[in-house]
């Protein structure tokens, strides 16, 4: 590689708004022990292996990432801790944190794998997990997940604390089934020194429910939840699109991600890579780059630096996310489970 091509495939990752891209999110299988009612449908068709990147394939293509300033990378699913020798991947990402190239390592699961993992994640570097908990009911969450099971999460969650790794909770707001549930919710994880996000249900993929019955305004649930407890903004970011309160009652962090009826576009700093290696510029478009391909044509990087390139120029302004009556269809067609949490 000459001097041309190295400052080349060194620059930072800048999109047509003048965003930078920091934060990766790449899915390392679209498997999944649960079957989350708003995420997949219960009978899904996973990918054939041949299709889904090796861990080799999934590390060149973190580490080309990290060359160009990506300083955050999530790994997620399906599952991500479902996925065969996936310690081995993060074991091999976290010379990055090593080597200072990158601040953050973490992975977005449902917790059903932590017992088994937390100790590891720890030894890798891991410092921050998000864990996906919609309810504290264990027969509405088995109803949830459709096989999950609250008590061996939860016992997840206790062997997370004690390798030391911060948690955050993430819940799906979900009309007529937990919009109740949110005031304890708060106390719950709050009292065990977890944060709290909230998420608004987004249309992707064809499900086995209506989500315009599943979907639940998290503008009305911050109106709803200051009749009870005082919201501060704060200033707090993690890198994602959270917008941050402190429960002044609990004195813990509650979120709120709102790309329905709020978006966050016009801050966004992330691009996701599905595990078969497409690379997917904005999670509410379907426009999207192949990154297999270059990755298999060639033992060096050159094509997927190229490839990398040529995507991010065509980065939207912002997602068409939409629920309503009259468009029963999903905004993009490609299942949550796919694209990655």
């Amino acid at each position: 590689m000459d001097i041309a091509e190295k400052a080349r495939t060194a620059a930072p990752l800048i999109d047509p708004f003048m965003r930078k891209i920091s934060y990766l999110r790449v899915s390392v299988t679209d498997r999944c022990d649960f079957r989350c009612v708003y995420c997949m449908a219960e009978n899904m068709t996973f990918l054939p292996k041949k299709d889904v990147l090796t861990l080799e394939e999934l590390d060149r293509l973190c580490s080309a990432f990290v060359s160009r300033g990506v300083k955050k990378l999530r790994l997620t699913g399906g599952e991500p801790l479902v996925r065969r020798d996936i310690m081995q991947l993060i074991r091999r990402l976290s010379r990055h944190l090593v080597s200072g190239s990158l601040e953050e390592l973490t992975l977005t699961t449902n917790g059903s794998q932590l017992s088994r993992y937390a100790d590891e994640l720890a030894d890798c570097g891991v410092r921050r997990i998000n864990v996906s908990v919609d309810t504290l009911d264990p027969e509405k969450f088995r109803a949830i997940t459709r096989r999950g099971d609250l008590s061996v999460v939860l016992k997840g969650l206790e062997a997370a604390a004690r390798a030391g790794l911060q948690v955050k909770i993430n819940a799906v707001a979900l009309k007529g089934v937990n919009e109740h549930e949110i005031d304890d919710m708060i106390r719950w994880s709050h009292g065990l020194g977890y944060d709290l996000t909230l998420i608004e249900t987004m249309p992707l993929g064809e499900i086995d429910d209506d989500r315009t019955d599943q979907y639940l305004p998290l503008s009305q649930v911050r109106a709803d939840l200051m009749d009870r407890f005082t919201l501060d903004d704060i200033p707090y970011k993690t890198g994602g699109p959270a917008r941050y309160v402190r429960v002044r009652e609990t004195g813990g962090r509650l979120g709120f991600i709102t790309p329905l009826s709020h978006n966050f576009c016009e801050t966004c700093n992330r691009v996701r890579v599905t595990c078969t290696g497409t690379l997917f510029m904005c999670l509410g478009q379907e426009d999207a780059a192949d990154l297999r391909a270059p990755l298999r044509a060639s033992e060096g990087d050159d094509l997927l630096h190229k490839a990398i390139d040529e995507a991010i120029s065509r980065k939207p302004k912002g997602h068409d996310f939409i629920i309503d009556r009259d468009r029963q269809a999903p905004a993009v067609s490609r299942h949550m489970s796919m694209t990655g949490g």
